[in-house]
């Protein structure tokens, strides 16, 4: 590996100089991945096509010089893989025909194996080959809570009423379901692993919405399962957005790493989450600053989350917005980059 800075840091060693990567990294601020999706109009065929991952992940590597790949594809692998299809609507999002409301529904569901995401191994395979140890390279799957409010929903929302109400009116039913997911995600992500991720990320992107008392009954043990599958394999970053209420709780799971998002103060993070490396949380919307604000704050961000050193890769609190200027997400990264320890 020639470079393995995130790899360091994410066991908590000190490193020469602080990695970045971003999440949304191969996204439209991109110009190679802008032409893609004019070529290819389905998001899913991208997805599906592991010659098109390969490069979409590689160009924010080639064109940034991040010191990570994460491969491209979609949360909702998995339950499409359970036997759940789903279409990308643009500038609308994900869309269930059917969801899981009864028992019944929850029947038609399978376990997801090998053979149902045969499609993102072969791009970790050919991406691995390509980057040939230059960066990692990060697998990643969605938390079961967040994976089961689109299951249940259907689609996106802003308050995933839907879903939740399934947690009140029908607990048992929902625990059956969000343990058919997990099962289904510890063998996706050990699957990527042997496929060549050196590192994975679960995004619980959901898990604000909840009340403390909820996350802890309905989010926190599911992603702690997953965590304890994965634990010896490869590091495991956990991204709880919105859910830093839960910190206490969150420094017990068996991983290596937190993600936090711009709410979260790196200080208090430091003392709530001993032992843990850290990841984060630059706003996405500074990068709609001009350079000397993006340089400020992300200096301010690095100051607070290196004391003490080590431990820590730079990221954004979320994924970056397709419409920020690339020179401005550069700019990040050159700051970070020589930023002196």
């Amino acid at each position: 590996m020639k470079n393995d800075l995130i790899l360091r840091a994410a066991r908590g060693e000190q490193t020469e100089r602080i990695p970045v990567w971003l999440m949304r990294q191969a996204g439209r601020i991109l110009p190679g991945y802008r032409k893609l999706r004019e070529e290819v109009k389905d998001f899913k065929e991208l997805v599906k096509t592991p010659a098109l991952a390969c490069e979409a992940t590689l160009e924010p590597v080639n064109l940034l010089g991040v010191d990570a790949a994460i491969i491209f594809s979609d949360i909702l692998v998995v339950p499409e893989a359970m036997g759940l299809d789903y279409q990308m609507l643009e500038s609308r999002g994900p869309f269930f025909e059917k969801t899981i409301q009864t028992a019944k529904d929850l029947e038609t569901l399978h376990t997801g194996t090998t053979e149902n995401w045969s499609y993102v191994l072969e791009a970790i395979k050919l991406t691995s080959g390509e980057l040939n140890g230059k960066v990692p390279l990060i697998g990643f799957a969605g938390s079961p809570w967040t994976i089961f409010a689109y299951m249940t929903e259907g689609k996106g929302s802003k308050t995933f009423s839907v879903a939740k109400r399934m947690l009140y009116s029908n607990p048992e039913l929902a625990h059956a379901l969000l343990k058919k997911i997990t099962l289904t995600t510890i063998n996706y992500l050990k699957d990527q692993v042997k496929a060549g991720a050196q590192l994975v990320q679960l995004f619980d992107s959901w898990g604000g919405i909840l009340s403390p008392e909820a996350y802890l009954e309905f989010s926190l043990p599911y992603i702690s399962a997953i965590c304890n599958e994965l634990s010896g394999l490869v590091p495991v970053i956990a991204f709880p957005k919105g859910a830093f209420f839960c910190a206490k709780e969150l420094a017990k799971v068996n991983c290596q790493v937190i993600q936090l998002d711009w709410t979260v103060d790196p200080t208090d993070a430091r003392q709530l989450l001993p032992g843990k490396s850290l990841q984060g949380n630059l706003d996405p919307c500074v990068l709609y600053a001009d350079k000397s604000v993006i340089k400020t704050k992300t200096i301010e961000m690095i100051k607070k989350f290196t004391i003490p050193s080590g431990g820590y890769i730079a990221n954004l609190g979320h994924g970056v917005y397709p419409d920020i200027q690339i020179d401005n997400v550069r700019h990040f990264i050159d700051t970070i980059k020589e930023y002196k320890l």
